[in-house]
């Protein structure tokens, strides 16, 4: 289903300076016109963009409480106690669990983890794992990618003499958690320059901090270390969690994609053969369709700690096994979101009043909590504004939000958080839970609240361009030059060209719904594929037909010949 409106295009506009940075990077001008575009104006920024180096990265010791976290996870090390990581159940949260485990590991402490599954209650979640702590004696619980809102919560775990870190990237609530040490970077006026830095990257932050402290003490341990080998982790969970691929983050994941290439965890390896990736080929897109959602689909409908089982485990037959158990999750969570997936679309096709208000917001208790998040998602791009989809099980709802760029979620919450029991996330994905009986005065809070702050205009869907690029610009030697911008992802999406061409002839189509094009420019004929364009064939019939097309330049290297093609992301009958 397309959305009620096209898109808008919004080409870019003319900037100096093109010509001049074109000579001194040796770029050609369309590349250096593009990064302009993206804001990249000093020498110090395109430099830093295209060829920043791990050596660039931020020193872990700006954090807050970096300091104390440090040193008392070193004393746990002496003297042998041991440590509970507790992790998020996303891919985020997977990664930065398996990562700890592993580095914690290599100091001999005693170590352990626990990711809590969907379906509890997201206020019982750390108290579960306080049983747990208890249990096997732990004196230390490490958060990651959460606990930054668990300030109730935490104060029990302190209270059985239990010491805390929190590394989370969560934005706070206004109570902050009373322990040890908080790592997040988005505390009030916290130093730390990278806002945008994921839970599994402060993770790492946390483990680049230690590996100094050992250094620096002359530790027989810090020469076995390699930190490097953490960064396939890194890049895994920060693509994942749609961690914006600028500065820091841009870094470190593309020295992680790198590592993810040449991976030994057998357990990605056995994943990425079951999703016909080759490892050495792995791109960000590989893992934000392929890895991420087949992952993501134990903490939506199964047991997420396998996730972290597998990004550890070392037997290969085992690993095998794991990895198609994961392949039969995913299956299933496909399902059970088609299905809710349908009940909203008819939910909005009977009461078509809801896509004209300014926030969509929908409930019921037939829904499966653990597929609104993406459900949430296509509702908010489809209809361009601020989604929540609500699942109520036993008199409580779990909610899940996604909102547009123009229009951050956490604000319009905080006005609601009487009626709440529980919110939290980022500005533009976000969680809450609600009493049932409390949902409809919350939507009716909510919308009023958007209706009065989110302007008409920014219900209009935008597409931003980056340039115009005719089939004479598009050389193998452009599309090396190209590929400097990559890793691709949230904030750094693939160039986006238009031009005029001519259908060579008619398009068709291939697969289920995708379009075939055979365009010409001039004496110059390159093919295209629109993914999911089959409703728009009947636009496309004509021999010789003229068209406007946005389009992103690929490499497509099927049967090992690499060829140009470009990937069509929508086009205008001329």
């Amino acid at each position: 289903m397309r959305a009620s409106k096209a898109p808008l295009w919004i080409y870019p506009s003319s900037i100096e300076g093109s010509v001049t940075l074109s000579q001194e990077y040796g770029l050609p001008p369309l590349i250096a016109e593009l990064l302009l575009a993206r804001g990249l104006k000093s020498k110090e920024q395109v430099h830093s963009y295209l060829y920043g180096q791990l050596p660039d990265l931020l020193p872990p010791e700006i954090f807050p409480d970096m300091d104390k976290a440090v040193k008392r996870i070193l004393q746990a090390a002496a003297h042998k106690e041991a440590i509970l990581i507790y992790g998020d159940n996303d891919v985020d949260g997977m990664t930065a669990t398996a990562l700890l485990t592993d580095f914690l590991g290599l100091l001999d402490i005693p170590i352990y983890y626990y990711v809590p599954n969907r379906s509890a209650l997201k206020q019982s979640l750390i108290l579960h794992a306080l049983e747990f702590a208890l249990e096997k004696g732990c004196k230390i619980i490490i958060t990651v990618d959460c606990g930054i809102t668990a300030a109730k919560e935490i104060a029990e775990v302190a209270a059985h003499n239990i010491d805390v870190i929190i590394t989370d990237h969560h934005e706070p609530t206004a109570k902050l958690p009373h322990c040890l040490a908080t790592l997040n970077p988005k505390l009030l006026n916290s130093p730390y320059p990278n806002r945008e830095i994921t839970g599994v990257g402060v993770a790492f932050k946390l483990a680049h901090a230690l590996t100094n402290a050992l250094s620096a003490a002359g530790s027989p341990k810090a020469p076995l270390i390699d930190l490097k080998s953490y960064l396939d982790l890194v890049a895994l969970g920060t693509i994942a969690d749609m961690g914006s691929l600028l500065g820091e983050n841009r870094i470190l994941v593309r020295y992680g994609l790198q590592q993810l290439r040449a991976t030994q965890r057998v357990g990605l390896i056995k994943l990425l053969a079951l999703c016909h990736v080759e490892k050495g080929d792995l791109t960000s897109n590989d893992i934000a369709s392929k890895i991420a959602p087949r992952l993501n689909s134990l903490g939506r409908v199964a047991e997420p700690r396998k996730g972290v089982e597998l990004l550890l485990i070392k037997d290969p037959v085992k690993a095998e096994s794991l990895a198609k158990e994961l392949d039969l999750f995913n299956t299933t969570r496909q399902k059970i979101e088609q299905s809710v997936t349908l009940d909203v679309e008819k939910m909005l096709k009977k009461n078509p009043s809801l896509t004209t208000e300014k926030a969509i917001i929908l409930s019921s208790s037939q829904w499966h909590s653990g597929v609104i998040a993406i459900v949430s998602t296509k509702i908010c791009k489809r209809y361009n504004r601020p989604a929540i989809i609500i699942a109520v099980d036993k008199g409580i709802g779990k909610g899940s939000g996604r909102t547009i760029r123009e229009y951050p979620l956490l604000p319009a919450l905080k006005e609601c958080s009487d009626l709440l029991l529980n919110f939290g996330g980022h500005d533009y994905a976000a969680g809450l839970t609600i009493l049932e009986e409390n949902i409809p005065a919350f939507i009716t809070r909510f919308q009023a609240i958007t209706r009065e702050n989110l302007p008409l205009d920014d219900l209009i869907s935008k597409t931003q361009i980056d340039g115009r690029a005719d089939f004479k610009d598009l050389s193998f030697e452009f599309m090396e030059l190209l590929a400097l911008l990559e890793p691709y992802g949230n904030d750094n999406p693939p160039p986006l060209f238009y031009t005029d061409v001519r259908q060579g002839w008619p398009a068709k189509i291939v697969g289920k719904s995708h379009v075939k094009f055979y365009l010409e420019q001039k004496d110059r004929f390159l093919e295209g594929i629109g993914f999911g364009m089959g409703e728009r064939l009947p636009e496309l019939l004509k021999k010789k037909q003229p068209l406007r097309i946005l389009f992103t330049p690929m490499i497509n290297k099927f049967h090992h010949k690499p060829n140009i093609q470009l990937h069509i992301k929508d086009f205008t009958v001329l």
